[in-house]
Protein backbone atom coordinates (compact mmCIF):
# COMPACT_ATOMS: atom_id res chain seq x y z
CA UNK A 1 0.00 0.00 0.00
CA UNK A 2 1.28 3.47 -0.88
CA UNK A 3 0.77 6.75 0.87
CA UNK A 4 -2.81 7.87 1.41
CA UNK A 5 -3.79 11.53 1.28
CA UNK A 6 -7.12 13.22 2.00
CA UNK A 7 -8.56 16.68 1.48
CA UNK A 8 -9.64 18.03 4.86
CA UNK A 9 -10.76 21.40 6.15
CA UNK A 10 -9.23 22.89 9.30
CA UNK A 11 -11.20 25.57 11.15
CA UNK A 12 -10.44 27.77 14.15
CA UNK A 13 -12.82 26.61 16.89
CA UNK A 14 -12.40 29.92 18.72
CA UNK A 15 -13.65 31.72 15.59
CA UNK A 16 -16.55 29.26 15.23
CA UNK A 17 -17.61 29.99 18.82
CA UNK A 18 -17.47 33.75 18.22
CA UNK A 19 -19.48 33.32 15.02
CA UNK A 20 -22.15 31.24 16.76
CA UNK A 21 -22.51 33.98 19.37
CA UNK A 22 -22.81 36.69 16.72
CA UNK A 23 -19.43 38.38 17.27
CA UNK A 24 -17.98 37.30 13.90
CA UNK A 25 -19.58 36.87 10.49
CA UNK A 26 -19.32 33.35 9.06
CA UNK A 27 -17.03 34.74 6.35
CA UNK A 28 -14.57 35.89 9.05
CA UNK A 29 -14.08 32.42 10.53
CA UNK A 30 -10.50 31.37 9.75
CA UNK A 31 -10.33 28.09 7.84
CA UNK A 32 -8.07 26.35 5.38
CA UNK A 33 -8.41 23.34 3.08
CA UNK A 34 -5.33 21.13 3.06
CA UNK A 35 -4.14 17.84 1.68
CA UNK A 36 -3.18 15.72 4.68
CA UNK A 37 -1.14 12.55 4.83
CA UNK A 38 -3.38 9.97 6.47
CA UNK A 39 -1.08 8.40 9.04
CA UNK A 40 -2.62 5.71 11.25
CA UNK A 41 0.76 5.38 12.96
CA UNK A 42 0.51 8.94 14.29
CA UNK A 43 -1.80 9.78 17.17
CA UNK A 44 -2.75 13.40 16.59
CA UNK A 45 -3.39 15.99 13.96
CA UNK A 46 -0.03 17.56 13.10
CA UNK A 47 0.17 20.93 11.38
CA UNK A 48 3.00 23.32 10.55
CA UNK A 49 3.76 26.82 11.84
CA UNK A 50 2.19 28.52 8.80
CA UNK A 51 -1.17 26.79 9.32
CA UNK A 52 -1.07 27.66 13.04
CA UNK A 53 -0.61 31.33 12.10
CA UNK A 54 -3.25 31.29 9.32
CA UNK A 55 -5.85 29.87 11.71
CA UNK A 56 -4.77 32.15 14.57
CA UNK A 57 -4.40 29.19 16.92
CA UNK A 58 -3.28 29.67 20.51
CA UNK A 59 -0.45 27.63 22.02
CA UNK A 60 -2.10 25.54 24.76
CA UNK A 61 0.83 23.43 25.91
CA UNK A 62 4.18 21.96 24.96
CA UNK A 63 5.14 18.30 24.78
CA UNK A 64 8.04 16.05 23.97
CA UNK A 65 7.49 14.31 20.63
CA UNK A 66 9.35 11.54 18.86
CA UNK A 67 9.61 12.33 15.16
CA UNK A 68 9.65 9.80 12.32
CA UNK A 69 13.47 9.83 12.28
CA UNK A 70 13.54 8.83 15.97
CA UNK A 71 14.68 12.22 17.24
CA UNK A 72 13.02 13.87 20.22
CA UNK A 73 11.85 17.47 20.01
CA UNK A 74 9.82 19.78 22.20
CA UNK A 75 6.81 20.95 20.19
CA UNK A 76 3.84 23.22 20.73
CA UNK A 77 0.28 21.99 21.06
CA UNK A 78 -2.14 24.53 19.58
CA UNK A 79 -5.85 24.70 19.09
CA UNK A 80 -8.56 23.92 19.28
CA UNK A 81 -9.09 22.96 15.63
CA UNK A 82 -12.18 21.53 13.97
CA UNK A 83 -11.42 18.97 11.26
CA UNK A 84 -14.01 18.34 8.56
CA UNK A 85 -13.94 15.46 6.11
CA UNK A 86 -16.98 14.72 3.93
CA UNK A 87 -19.95 14.47 6.35
CA UNK A 88 -17.75 14.11 9.46
CA UNK A 89 -16.23 16.52 11.96
CA UNK A 90 -14.20 16.42 15.14
CA UNK A 91 -12.46 18.91 17.39
CA UNK A 92 -8.84 18.35 18.43
CA UNK A 93 -5.65 20.02 19.54
CA UNK A 94 -2.83 19.94 17.00
CA UNK A 95 0.87 19.22 17.30
CA UNK A 96 2.78 22.03 15.61
CA UNK A 97 5.79 20.79 13.66
CA UNK A 98 8.54 23.09 12.44
CA UNK A 99 9.03 24.42 8.94
CA UNK A 100 6.77 23.48 6.07
CA UNK A 101 6.05 19.97 7.34
CA UNK A 102 3.04 18.35 5.69
CA UNK A 103 -0.20 17.96 7.63
CA UNK A 104 -0.66 14.53 9.23
CA UNK A 105 -4.10 13.18 10.09
CA UNK A 106 -3.52 10.71 12.93
CA UNK A 107 -5.45 7.83 14.45
CA UNK A 108 -7.30 9.74 17.19
CA UNK A 109 -9.16 12.19 14.92
CA UNK A 110 -9.74 9.39 12.39
CA UNK A 111 -11.31 7.22 15.09
CA UNK A 112 -13.45 10.09 16.33
CA UNK A 113 -14.77 10.81 12.82
CA UNK A 114 -15.37 7.08 12.16
CA UNK A 115 -13.35 7.07 8.95
CA UNK A 116 -11.20 4.31 7.49
CA UNK A 117 -8.31 3.87 5.12
CA UNK A 118 -9.43 1.88 2.07
CA UNK A 119 -6.23 0.11 0.96
CA UNK A 120 -7.68 -1.00 -2.37
CA UNK A 121 -8.58 2.55 -3.43
CA UNK A 122 -5.72 4.08 -1.43
CA UNK A 123 -7.94 6.74 0.05
CA UNK A 124 -9.67 7.84 3.22
CA UNK A 125 -13.37 6.95 3.33
CA UNK A 126 -16.34 7.36 5.63
CA UNK A 127 -16.97 4.04 7.39
CA UNK A 128 -19.37 2.23 5.03
CA UNK A 129 -21.04 0.53 8.00
CA UNK A 130 -22.11 4.00 9.21
CA UNK A 131 -22.35 6.18 6.08
CA UNK A 132 -24.67 8.90 7.39
CA UNK A 133 -23.39 9.51 10.90
CA UNK A 134 -20.29 8.60 12.90
CA UNK A 135 -20.77 5.75 15.35
CA UNK A 136 -18.81 5.73 18.62
CA UNK A 137 -18.58 3.22 21.38
CA UNK A 138 -19.29 4.74 24.81
CA UNK A 139 -18.37 1.69 26.84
Amino acid sequence: MGLVYAEIELISVDDLALSRKGYLNKEQVKHIKVTALVDSGAYMLSINEEIKLQLGLVVLDKMQAELADGSLREIEIAGPVEIRFENRRTTVDAAVLPGDTEVLLGAIPMEDMDVLIDPRQQKLIVNPAHPYMAKKSLK
